[in-house]
């Protein structure tokens, strides 16, 4: 008997009884948020690897201001830094070693954004490929060929820069598969009135960040910065052995369900499938104005997201002075705060929506306001905090932590627009919005190179804060969440009659505010 058939024997192969309480659901639950953080931890790992990658700047460089200033001020590692101010032990003035490389800013931005070069171009066609070869092929593979790249950088770096950038770009390239799959796998097992709850699997995104830099921190300094990659890469094998054993990409193809699950989902699934091809109103999709109002909010907040998420490690590194391990434990905390106010601001949304208490319009006004606003005081914060590292790292903590706010913000105003068309439009946003991912390291290399002092830092935090304020004031003007009459097939008099009808049934208290207010 072979290991596999030895696993599915002794673990898999029993039926789950009749009593049970959707046992396959439950472990697909499980299966997508491992996956998901899986999927964070392997595309986060350089970013704190990165800095113990390099070698110090002022290694390579003569007559340029490479030290931060804060290294001569007494609030800039109040206790943090495990040596002292003058680097004499763990901090960014440390000796070069064999096994650091000589990149300069420019380079550390093309290897921290390179993934995002062409990210977006696998977004739109993951869910057609996952039409043909299956939800548990596609999110699967994508996820381990990740972690089986991610093992191949440290011998990039020692031998060749430009087969880094590509085993990156390729990276990218994979990952760009992995999350529009998983509306076809919620689509597939789950339920209507489940879905809520099961979409919350999807947040495993953000406790693989939490988990990310803490862990990669200890591994650094105990095993050295090439450790990360190995870790995560047995990691992703242990996570897809799982994935490959218990996943099937639906219930008619689960051999070992119960009949009751099965039965129950099915029955349940049946009830939302719609037998009428709408054809895709591209048009009129395309030169909607509340379309593009909320993909640009969504830019914004993608903005501070990835310059935070990509930066942050180096910025307190040679700003502040902390060490690895210090910095990997505080670069924890935002992501775990994140789902916190993603989590309160889906609270306070619905109680408005359900008691009429405001128009879906201004809920959704309300919550973008608070995910963009939040940013950008906080970042401008973060650009005024000088050499304080307790001010800086509060702000960069609160403005991670609005970032969780669009899921109530620019997520939900995508589907409110249009539900017949919310997955088109959120792949139109997210082929846009993560051009931010490689835009974000290279303004920022452009910012500070040659130069790491908390004033060139200062521009990259106040352009955060510019890019996420100006379009949350546009939208603030002249956005809607009103749904859009091509979100429907329109024939007749009689179907406009209904589509009204619809529309008042929706928020029938505030539809008159509201179509006085939306301009088109």
């Amino acid at each position: 008997m072979g290991v596999k058939e030895y696993l599915y024997a002794q673990f898999l192969a029993n039926p789950v009884k009749e009593d049970c309480d959707w046992v396959c659901m439950t472990i697909l639950w499980w299966l997508v948020f491992t996956g998901t953080a899986m999927n964070y931890i392997t595309r986060m790992s350089i970013n704190i690897a990165i800095v113990s990658m390099v070698k110090s700047q002022g290694a390579k460089h003569d007559n340029v201001s490479l030290v931060s200033e804060c290294f001569n001020a007494s609030i800039a590692h109040p206790t943090l830094n495990n040596g002292d101010v003058t680097g004499n032990t763990t901090g960014p003035l440390d000796a070069d070693d064999e096994n650091r490389v000589s990149w300069d800013e420019y380079e550390q931005g093309l290897v921290l954004g390179s993934p995002y070069w062409l990210y977006w171009a696998t977004q739109l066609p993951s869910s057609m490929v996952a039409h043909r070869y299956g939800s548990k092929i596609v999110f699967g593979l994508s996820n381990y060929i990740m972690c089986v790249l991610g093992m191949l950088i440290p011998f990039a770096t020692f031998n060749n820069f430009y087969l880094l950038i590509a085993i990156r770009v390729l990276q990218g390239v994979v990952g760009g598969f992995v999350w529009p799959v998983l509306h076809a796998i919620t689509a597939a097992w789950v339920p209507p009135n489940e879905r809520s709850k099961f979409i919350t699997a999807y947040t495993g995104s953000s406790l693989g960040s939490a988990i990310t830099f803490p862990l990669c921190g200890q591994l650094i300094h105990w095993f050295g910065w090439q450790s990360v990659f190995y870790t995560t890469g047995v990691i992703g094998t242990v996570w897809f052995i799982a994935w490959w054993l218990l996943m099937f990409d639906s219930p008619e193809k689960h051999p070992r369900i119960s009949t009751t699950e099965r039965d129950y989902i099915l029955a349940e699934i049946g009830k939302t499938k719609s037998n009428e091809k709408i054809p895709t109103p591209w048009i009129k999709m395309l030169t909607s104005v509340p379309v593009w109002l909320v993909i640009f909010t969504q830019w914004g907040n993608l903005w501070c997201l990835y310059t935070i998420f990509t930066e942050a490690p180096t910025y307190l590194y040679y700003i502040h002075g902390w060490d690895i391990q210090m910095t990997g434990i505080l670069l924890g905390i935002p992501h775990i705060m994140r789902v916190v106010f993603a989590f309160v601001m889906s609270i306070v949304c619905d109680y408005l929506l359900r008691t009429n208490k405001m128009s879906r319009t201004s809920v959704r006004k309300l919550a973008i306001a608070v995910c963009c606003l939040g940013q950008c005081v906080f970042n401008m914060g973060m650009a005024f905090s000088g050499c304080n590292s307790i001010i800086a790292i509060i702000c960069m903590i609160l403005a991670t932590a609005f970032t969780g706010v669009d899921t109530s913000g620019q997520l939900a105003s995508m589907v409110d627009l249009s539900p017949n068309f919310a997955s088109f439009i959120m792949g139109i946003s997210n082929t846009i919005s993560v051009m931010t991912g490689f835009l974000t390291p290279l303004v920022v290399g452009f910012l500070t190179f040659q130069n790491q002092t908390s004033s060139a830092w200062q521009m990259v935090f106040l352009v955060s804060a510019l890019m996420v304020l100006v379009p949350d004031i546009f939208h603030l003007i002249f956005g809607t969440s009103e749904v859009q009459e091509w979100n429907y097939p329109v024939k007749s008099t009689t179907q406009l009659e209904e589509i009204a009808k619809e529309k008042e049934k929706l928020n029938p208290k505030f539809e008159e505010n509201d179509k006085n207010n939306t301009r088109d």
